[in-house]
């Protein structure tokens, strides 16, 4: 007979230490660790042409893969789409560790200003520096392919040092008025007034959040001294949650509350788990070329060196959005609010689609159809407009391949999600169900968004 009976549940002392112990261990790992490093020399001696007659990872991880498009292209063309693919996937992969720099840093504040999780901050603290060492391989390695296989002219980027930016915007005169997605990221850092500044504050410290003053971030009350505006990332996952203000505060919340901190790790365990479900096939083609003693493409060493790395920061948002939030106060009703808001949003933005362009992407291909119709355009493919926007109605408007692959990576993820969500309590049945993740996961429904967002998009390049 199979004992059915829970064990009793820790105390809050008990639930203290053990936190402190995972953190504890977890940072002297991750310190122990020498990917970053390795990442950084890969980053130092990168040479596209060097790299340039490898697969950088299976077939399926290339841009339009299993498309009546990449049928027809010829073995060169193919090899660009999957070095395209990569370029892409760090481009936005980058944009959401900018996300981790930010709020590593507001989070942390709280946490040393609660006191105790001084292993946790030290943590994050590493963490934010190495995702700035992640965030340059990712743009010194995309710049250069991008550079090498669309020419000067297909996009305009620059990079100036570490924690640099690298933006696009379409060259094309058709469509101009689109923002193209596929190969874009940007910070944008445009403030708020003063007024609009304060009144968040006041209305956080003495409205939703009152009687938490002790809990305030430094990280955020050092920028208040200096007389800086609220921060917040408009690129990323957490950029798309809304536009600016609410991103702006948002930022303040997660600053001004333990627990809403926590809630930050929630999405970021979302993100994470983004970034490993095509990741860790990389790091499986690492180990496979690895294994038989062949060449490895940087790219792809960089690739398993970096789910190394993000192994321990999966660690972190695990513990803080799973068990650290118990550590403090029930939340209150607003908090609970923002918090499923918060969930609700990043799933909405960020999981509830397929790609059948873009492989493990679950947003609708209306995100990327300028993209694709400028690759079409450009150097890899020299097509016509006209023959452009008819292939991208090809590969996008019909069932095949594509869409079948990204469903595999989307069922391998929503199962993934909703079991480690299960046990957190405060969160909607929508949340840790995942629903809104769940209901995208339709071929037909993706192919009916892709028919409509064709036809509004070929009517804007005519």
């Amino acid at each position: 007979m199979v004992d059915t009976v829970k064990a009793p549940a820790l105390s809050a002392e008990s639930r203290l230490k053990k936190h402190v112990k995972l953190s504890d261990i977890n940072y002297r790992r991750n310190t122990e660790s020498d990917f970053t490093e390795k990442i950084e020399a890969l980053d130092r001696n990168f040479d596209y042409q060097s790299n340039s007659e490898h697969y950088w990872g299976e077939p399926e991880l290339s841009l339009l893969y299993g498309t009546p498009l990449y049928e027809e292209a010829s073995p060169s063309q193919r090899l660009a789409l999957n070095h395209l693919y990569w370029a892409t996937q760090y481009n936005q992969t980058a944009a959401t560790e900018a996300n981790a720099v930010l709020y590593n840093q507001v989070t942390a504040g709280v946490f040393s200003a609660v006191g105790g999780y001084d292993s946790l901050c030290k943590e994050l603290d590493l963490e934010t520096d190495q995702e700035r060492d992640h965030i340059h391989a990712f743009h010194t390695i995309g710049y250069k392919t991008k550079r090498a296989l669309l020419g000067k002219s297909g996009f305009n980027a620059s990079i100036q040092g570490k924690g640099s930016q690298l933006a696009k915007k379409s060259s094309a005169k058709p469509g101009s008025g689109q923002r193209s997605q596929l190969f874009s990221f940007g910070w944008n850092s445009s403030p708020l007034s003063t007024f609009q500044d304060y009144a968040f504050r006041f209305v956080t410290n003495n409205v939703f959040l009152r009687n938490q003053a002790h809990c305030y971030s430094e990280y955020l009350r050092d920028l208040e001294h200096k007389g800086e505006a609220i921060p917040a990332q408009t690129t990323g996952l957490m950029g798309h949650l809304g536009p600016r203000p609410v991103l702006q505060f948002f930022t303040l919340n997660c600053g001004s509350s333990p627990f809403l901190a926590c809630v930050f790790y929630v999405a970021r365990f979302m993100a994470n788990m983004l970034i490993k479900n095509y990741e860790y096939r990389y790091s499986h083609y690492y180990k496979e070329l690895e294994r038989r003693g062949e060449f490895i493409p940087a790219p792809i060493a960089v690739s398993h060196f970096h789910l190394m790395d993000e192994a321990f920061h999966t660690t972190t948002s695990q513990l803080i959005s799973q068990e650290l939030y118990r550590d403090f106060p029930k939340p209150s009703a607003y908090e609970k609010l923002v918090a499923n808001l918060t969930i609700y949003r990043a799933q909405s933005v960020g999981l509830s689609g397929l790609s059948g362009g873009l492989p493990a992407i679950f947003r609708n291909d209306s995100d990327f159809m300028l993209s694709f119709y400028q690759l079409l355009q450009s150097p890899v493919f020299g097509m016509s407009p006209e023959e452009s926007l008819q292939w991208v109605e090809k590969s996008l408007c019909h069932e095949n391949e594509g869409f079948h692959v990204t469903y595999k990576y989307h069922q391998r993820l929503l199962a993934e999600l909703r079991r480690m969500f299960e046990d957190i309590e405060y969160l909607w049945p929508v949340n840790r169900e995942m629903r809104l993740m769940a209901g995208g996961g339709s071929i037909e429904k993706a192919l009916q968004n892709n028919i409509k967002s064709f036809e509004q998009f070929s009517r804007s390049v005519a």
